[in-house]
């Protein structure tokens, strides 16, 4: 209940016509968390077939089946090559990289380089799949979840991604998205969201600061966030701010690396025990195991030991063993340095203390393990820790808010956000040489330190003469084993567009390119273009240019923000500069209007002007997929859908045919004669079914499991052929009594109006009132009612002769139609308004003061009811007391 009131104060239901649903996802390397923002419905968390609230994040592959979440993690103890879990890992990992170091550690899972420097993972038999692809596959299985509850197709999602996440990285979930049909609305922080649900309840009456500690399975995330309530000047609307101050981060810690320790020492504890015997080099061992850890540490969360117990761990050997948490605690020592460095981190990148600090407010499943928890508490004050959000609904819960905002669907809370890049970002180019032996110098400069504000754009600025290449590195090594490079950029057409600027007398033209840091953190060259300004040389233009400004000389190779322009189309300039080519000394005998008309021209090119450049991104170390790539990768799933699904309609039709089968031979083969099936069937009938279903069971016993779904259907209609005139005739008994008292009603209610009416047309008669039917009108329904009636008597005789186990002579259906017409018929008289009636009345103009008296008749129409007394005027329209059946 307290959801959904939230919700309600949150989310104004937009128009019927606008209806959309918008489907946030936090993916994360153990579970899957999703939610659903569609205006009626509940704002909550997605659960899944079994009612959990989150899903595992794995895919799993049995003999041509696909299972997805729970049913897939737990298949990895039998088929521990064909299960894919911590995806998250591999995500545009290049082969050599730690994070795909770090995976073959925890996963039995045999990996390959792929054609794009990243890493794909290989099936037991050889089939191969990216990163992508697999988690693209998990995508659309939550997609399928909120289409079950949104009851529509659900398209757009927001989904998190931690804050470190490198412009690779944030390309292949981008990827992901669009090959399992979704369309992405934005990319948001994990930190960012979790400050959204943070700030989705609650106004600040003063600026606070907080920390969001999050202790996630694949890392630790610390963010420093902003909050304040502020109030619109113009429209007066009362909204929050967030913004990110500050991350700090460590990829290598968290709730998976302590089930990784812990496994080990349940492995050591089996090698001890069992001499000679390596549980390491067995994959379902350590699959088992691997679950086993998992488990164990949620025990150690609430109890100073645990049993482990694995039943045929390997071997046929059982195994049983004591842990302490003192022991897990002594195994992860180095770690607990690391619990609390991304703490340091964040408040060092935001330049704050934790005086400065409200609260640390902990979120991640892994939050509560102990260690962290004790290691946090030595570093931050007990009154500054904070469990004011949920550890693991959170992230979900404020992307799926965001998401609304952005979607133009929804109006919600005004909450705004300003998010931050974690690395820096510098650009590289070689300036142009001096001369043509010389060697080209290469010129670096940061473009977006740390620390830039997310959605915003720079603009740089060129001298060249030619075609040149812009260079985008991280300024250090993101994640190790990862390249530095992330784009490359062409910029063409230079030479052709300065040529067009300089003659058409721009001075010193330069080439500027926007860069833009989008919202999802997504680095690109959004355009290029030649810059230059012709001035004015008119008495007019010079004044200007003495009193009014000056054109900006701007350095080579510098950034800036980006100014106002005052844009002229490449057409005009080339215009322009054909014009200004074409002049010569014999023109300068022309006629006054011609050059009045060159000035003017002249005049049209003046002030700015801006050549676009064709701009053409290049990747050289690990690439997007292609367009190619991405729709043979969504053809591939596609083909993967479609088997499965004609999998699941033969099994649909084999089974319902097995379960058709034995209920036909529990009717054959039951001996009491006052069943339905025995009384409505004859001695023939039922051996010629009986010979059928023994071939059927037969047919199905030997090939049923080759078969394909036509063949099953076919099977199953041929025995329903036999069985159908059976079900017929029970139904028909069935039915036969309530459609023939239907027929006897109608009868009975058609002859009842007629005594009435026929009363009420002689006594209208003798009052001289219209009536609302004529004579020939309730001829025709007694000539109606009389046939019905013969037809009835007939045909319900000849049924009684009929028995049960033959075919019924009269049809219910045919009664109720032939019912129907008659019901017609007296509805249409019955249902007739009242006309209107004409009264004649006399006016006497009497004499008076001598006045002669002079008789007149006149009309005058007005509606009158006759209730058989008197007459009495009623509304036009109104029913009549006896007209009521």
């Amino acid at each position: 209940m307290r959801i959904l009131i939230l919700f309600a104060s949150l989310l104004a239901i937009v128009p019927n016509s606008v209806l959309a649903s918008v489907l946030a996802i936090d993916y994360g390397a153990d579970y899957i968390k999703a939610s659903l923002m569609k205006p009626g419905v509940p704002f909550d968390v997605l659960l899944n077939k079994d009612s959990k609230r989150k899903i595992q994040s794995s895919v799993a592959f049995k003999r041509g089946d696909r299972l997805f979440g729970q049913d897939a993690a737990y298949l990895a103890t039998r088929f521990p090559s064909d299960t894919f879990s911590h995806l998250k890992y591999l995500t545009a990992a290049p082969i050599d990289s730690d994070p795909v170091k770090y995976f073959t550690k925890i996963s039995a899972v045999d990996v390959k380089p792929s054609s794009r420097s990243t890493t794909n993972v290989t099936r037991s038999d050889g089939t191969e799949w990216s990163s992508e692809e697999l988690v693209a596959m998990q995508l659309a299985y939550i997609k399928h979840l909120g289409e079950l509850v949104a009851g529509e197709k659900v398209r757009d999602v927001i989904i998190t991604v931690p804050a470190y996440y490198t412009q690779f990285e944030r390309d292949a979930v981008a990827d992901a998205v669009e090959i399992s049909g979704l369309r992405l609305l934005a990319l948001i922080n994990d930190g960012t969201a979790i400050a959204v649900n943070y700030a989705m309840s609650r106004t600040f009456a003063k600026p606070e600061i907080h920390v969001i500690y999050d202790v996630g399975a694949s890392g630790i995330r610390a963010t420093v966030a902003e909050f304040s309530t502020n109030t619109d000047a113009k429209t007066g609307a009362t909204g929050n701010q967030i913004t990110t101050l500050g991350y700090g981060y460590d990829r290598t810690v968290g709730g998976i690396e302590i089930d990784r320790r812990l496994r080990e020492i349940l492995a050591d504890a089996f090698n001890t025990k069992h001499k000679g015997k390596d549980i390491r080099k067995d994959k379902r061992g350590m699959a088992k195991l691997w679950k086993e850890a998992q488990r164990v540490k949620m025990i150690l969360s609430a109890n100073n030991e645990a049993m482990s117990q694995v039943e045929s761990l390997a071997w046929d050997l059982d195994f049983k063993s004591k842990v302490k948490r003192s022991t897990l605690e002594a195994a992860c020592a180095d770690l607990e340095p690391k619990f609390t460095q991304p703490l340091y981190d964040a408040l060092a990148s935001a330049g704050l203390e934790l005086s400065n600090i409200t609260t640390v407010i902990l979120a991640g499943g892994a939050s509560r393990t102990p260690m962290i928890q004790n290691a946090v508490k030595q570093a931050v004050p007990a009154d500054q820790i904070s469990f004011n959000v949920n550890a693991d609904e959170a992230a979900v819960l404020g992307a799926a808010l965001h998401g609304a905002s952005i979607s133009r669907q929804f109006k919600t809370k005004n909450i705004k956000i300003t998010d931050i890049l974690v690395h820096d970002v510098q650009a590289s180019y070689f300036a142009a040489s001096s001369t043509p032996n010389s060697r080209p110098r290469s010129i670096s400069t940061t473009l977006f330190p740390a620390g830039s504000k997310v959605g915003t754009k720079k603009t740089m600025t060129f001298k060249r003469k030619d075609d040149f290449i812009i260079n985008f590195d991280y300024k250090k090594e993101p994640v190790p084993g990862f390249p530095t490079r992330m784009l490359e950029v062409e910029i063409a057409g230079v030479a052709d567009a300065l040529t067009n600027l300089t003659d058409s007398g721009a001075i010193d033209p330069v080439i500027k390119a926007t860069v833009t840091l989008s919202e999802s953190g997504f680095i690109s060259v959004s355009n290029a273009f030649a810059y230059g300004e012709i001035k004015d040389d008119s008495l007019t233009g010079k004044l200007k240019g003495l009193f009014g400004g000056s054109s900006s000389n701007e350095e080579s190779d510098s950034t800036e923000d980006i100014p106002p322009r005052n844009t002229v189309s490449a057409s005009a300039s080339a215009t322009s500069s054909s014009s200004s080519d074409a002049a010569t000394p014999s023109e300068s005998a022309a006629s006054d209007k011609d050059e009045k008309k060159k000035e003017k021209e002249k005049k049209k090119v003046t002030g700015p002007v801006e050549i676009p450049l064709t701009v053409t991104p290049q990747f050289t170390t690990i690439p997007p997929m292609s367009v190619e790539q991405k729709k043979a990768a969504r053809d591939r799933l596609r083909a993967v859908d479609a088997e499965e699904n004609a999998k699941s309609r033969r099994e649909e039709a084999r089974n319902t045919f097995e379960s058709y089968l034995y209920r036909l031979r529990d009717l054959i083969s039951d001996e009491d004669k006052d069943k339905p099936f025995k009384k409505c069937s004859q001695a023939s009938e039922r051996e010629a079914i009986e010979k059928l279903l023994e071939e059927s069971f037969e047919w199905l016993n030997d090939r049923g499991d080759l078969a394909e779904t036509s063949q099953l259907l076919n099977k199953r209609i041929a025995l329903e052929t036999l069985e159908k005139p059976i079900i017929h005739r029970y139904q028909e008994i069935e039915a036969f009594p309530q459609a023939l008292n239907n027929s006897q009603m109608w009868n009975w209610h058609t002859r009842m109006f007629l005594t009435d009416a026929r009363q009420n047309i002689t006594e209208e008669a003798k009052l001289d009132l219209p009536s609302k039917w004529t004579k020939e009108e309730l001829d025709g329904l007694e000539k109606s009612l009389r046939e019905h009636e013969a037809w009835l008597s007939e045909w319900v005789e000849k049924q009684k002769s009929v028995k049960s186990n033959e075919d019924p002579v009269i049809e219910t259906r045919e009664m109720k139609a032939r019912a129907k017409v008659l019901e017609q018929h007296l509805q249409r008289l019955y249902n007739r308004k009242v006309p209107k009636s004409v009264k004649k009345k006399k006016v006497v103009v009497e004499e008076k003061k001598n006045e002669s008296k002079v008789e007149q008749e006149g009309e005058e129409e007005e509606p009158l009811q006759y209730d058989g007394e008197e007459q009495v005027p009623l509304g036009e329209g109104e029913a009549r007391p006896h007209d009521e059946l």
